[in-house]
């Protein structure tokens, strides 16, 4: 893309509404534009990174197993008084009603529903496992929304749900859904601690939350300091091997990492004091196992090899895939701006031209594009007719992990100067190099 012809609205000053780092960046970068109170629209690179996201949580979901269907955002009010919840979700949920006068609401969660698809269309425990999972916009009528896409009404959310024959078998379920939420996180570039938690209105005795540890996280957290330093890594995993599986969750869960609802100060001051952390977190997924609330509720069951007919086992399991936008930027900047992980950047390298018209110069960033380009990458061509500075200052602020520079004194020695927006390290190297190091370093996301 060249940048003369993208939409990028980018700010100088600070906006005075916005709170918290990612918030400000967002807004400055051109990402985010508010239209009401916690609801907005997602600009081209906003959405660009979004679609990243989503993209890594299919991928991964998918590797799992879990098959991906899409429900609506609008949902009939039975359906959750059936369960027994539409009284007592509050005032987060926002309750509308169509032109015949038939209750409806916006979806805040989609237990209910897809409990009614599974009712409709599965009756044998011959059918089980199944988990299906959908990416959908969702809504939750927050009193005072805050903090940009991080504490928002309106969400983009991954939302799954796992039927399961036995307690045993949901517990697998359970298992094979934080595995996968780690790989998630990890591939891009997140630290996020699965940390035992409280269920709040979607019930179960059995939960954890994912949280990302930054100072402006809304929940205090408590966790021993070995834990954020666990990784999966290259590991390769088989999510039908239950011991595999339940051996992974063991090495994250058994040290201890809870959040202020579920803290035991006893059990925390049982590890050693120089180990012992309170900070704050932000939340970026949860998966909760409830057996068979919803199913009971609403006469979900399957028959089993015996022939009777028992509730099916359930557990859902969420991904807050706007959320983790902020929670990214939060975890990944400096005082220029965003620092994107390789594998959620919108833009994979930035071309930076600090003599736009000359020939010379013109004709190596057309170069370098095209190059680029026939590698697979997405480079973002800064063409303007700007001063070098105010490139710069654009590349700093949105965050590529990479810029490609390219002036006439440096090509009269055959070389283009690459940088590395974390570290600021730069490097010369022939057009040819800078090229093949770009792809090469991209060839593992």
């Amino acid at each position: 893309m060249r940048l003369s012809r993208y939409f990028l609205p980018v700010l100088k000053e600070n906006p005075a509404e916005a709170q918290i780092v990612s918030h400000r960046l967002m807004l400055r970068a051109g990402m985010i534009k508010q239209q009401a109170a916690g609801i907005y629209s997602w600009l081209p690179l906003g959405f660009k990174v979004l679609k990243r996201i989503e993209q890594i949580v299919h991928e991964e979901q998918i590797r799992a197993g879990h098959i991906p269907l899409l429900m609506p955002t609008l949902q009939p009010a039975d359906l959750w008084r059936e369960s027994g919840r539409y009284d007592d979700y509050g005032q987060e949920m926002l309750r509308i009603k169509d032109r015949h006068d038939r209750d409806m609401l916006y979806g805040p969660t989609n237990e209910e529903m897809i409990t009614d698809i599974f009712r409709a269309h599965v009756s044998s425990y011959k059918e089980l496992p199944l988990t299906l999972y959908h990416i959908q916009w969702k809504f939750r009528d927050e009193v005072r929304p805050r903090f940009g896409v991080m504490r928002g009404r309106e969400f983009y959310m991954k939302d799954g749900y796992s039927f399961d024959l036995t307690r045993e078998d949901a517990l697998h379920a359970y298992n094979r859904h934080m595995v996968s939420y780690l790989r998630t996180y990890e591939r891009m570039g997140l630290t996020a601690i699965p940390m035992r938690a409280a269920s709040g209105p979607i019930g179960g005795d059995n939960t954890h939350e994912f949280l990302v540890l930054a100072q402006t996280g809304e929940s205090e957290v408590f966790y021993d300091a070995k834990v954020p330093e666990l990784k999966l890594g290259d590991r390769e995993v088989d999510y039908d091997d239950r011991d595999a599986v339940a051996a992974i969750c063991d090495e994250f869960t058994t040290l201890y990492a809870r959040t202020d609802e579920t803290h035991d100060e006893a059990v925390f001051n049982e590890i050693p004091e120089e180990r012992r952390c309170v900070g704050r977190g932000i939340e970026v997924g949860q998966i909760f196992y409830f057996g068979t609330k919803y199913s009971e509720a609403m006469g979900a069951t399957v028959s089993t090899p015996d022939g009777t007919r028992v509730p099916v086992e359930m557990g859902s399991h969420g991904i807050g895939v706007s959320r983790l936008l902020g929670a990214l930027i939060e975890a990944n900047h400096d005082d220029k701006g965003i620092i994107w992980p390789e594998g959620v950047t919108p833009f994979h390298c930035g071309i930076v031209n600090l003599k736009q018209g000359d020939a010379a110069t013109d004709s190596a960033c057309n170069a370098l594009y095209k190059a680029l380009t026939e590698k697979g990458l997405e480079p973002l061509y800064d063409d303007r007719e700007e001063r070098a500075g105010a490139k710069f200052a654009t590349m700093d602020l949105i965050g590529l992990p990479w810029r490609i520079t390219v002036g006439p004194r440096g090509l009269g020695n055959g070389v283009v100067e690459l940088t590395s927006r974390r570290s600021g390290e730069s490097e010369e190297m022939s057009l040819e190099a800078a090229v093949a190091r770009v792809a090469e370093i991209y060839a593992n996301h």
